[in-house]
């Protein structure tokens, strides 16, 4: 079945909870609709749309038998768990800090391109409070870092909104202040740009800054650099 974009409310976020609980992040576990229903404190019907709809949204998947189903959080249902669970540690933890590390790697020249779109830059003035130099920093993180990556979605992120122009639409971006070091400079006017569509994957990281970082911290395919975010 194809994945349909369907929003993931509380009742969605506390069925995935539930089922994490049973094992389900681990991989297949088996579910009553009857049983689901008890720990929800809800009708065996109403536990039964909510896993349809959480499989519809991509968030499990599911094989159903004679004596029930054989359910599996996705990645999706797994990065929306760990940012409930961030945003409960922002609760009672109180101010968040990430610190994401990696190498300096090449990128295709995309970033280039996009921030220098009249409808990305003067957003990027508006609410950064610089023009962004006309391109990215891209960093692939290392394994644990990739990780610790899902911490930012805890941090309020200042957004860039989407835009159409005569040709297309452009989907919307999520910046994150922050300060790269490297073991030869400290840049504290960066930020992580994260787009809303991507080609790029959990382990690769853009930063813009208002300077030429490569240049400004003497960076170069390989340098490895820390990329701190604090709310």
């Amino acid at each position: 079945m194809a994945e349909t974009q369907v929003a993931l409310d509380s009742a969605g976020v506390t069925t995935l909870k539930h089922l994490a609980l049973d094992g389900a992040l681990e991989g297949e576990t088996k579910v009553s609709c009857s049983g689901l229903a008890e720990r929800l404190g809800a009708s065996t019907q109403t536990a039964s749309r909510r896993l349809q709809r959480l499989e519809d949204g991509g968030y499990v998947t599911r094989e159903i038998v004679s004596d029930g189903q054989w359910i599996t959080i996705s990645d999706k249902g797994e990065r929306n768990l760990k940012a409930e669970y961030e945003a409960y540690r922002r609760i009672f933890e109180g101010k968040r800090s990430v610190s994401l590390t990696g190498t300096v790697t090449s990128g295709m020249g995309e970033g280039r391109h996009y921030i220098t779109l009249p409808g990305y830059m003067e957003q990027f003035r508006d609410k950064l409070g610089y023009e962004p130099f006309a391109g990215t920093l891209n960093i692939d993180l290392t394994p644990e870092s990739i990780r610790e990556r899902a911490r930012l979605d805890a941090v309020e992120p200042i957004t860039i909104s989407g835009w159409e122009s005569d040709e297309r639409t452009y989907g919307p971006a999520y910046c994150y202040p922050a300060t790269l070091t490297s073991d030869e400079c400290t840049y504290e006017d960066a930020s992580i740009v994260a787009p809303e569509r991507t080609h790029h994957g959990d382990d690769h990281l853009e930063v813009i800054a208002p300077e030429k970082l490569r240049d400004t911290c003497s960076l170069t395919d390989g340098t490895e650099v820390t990329v701190h975010v604090t709310e």
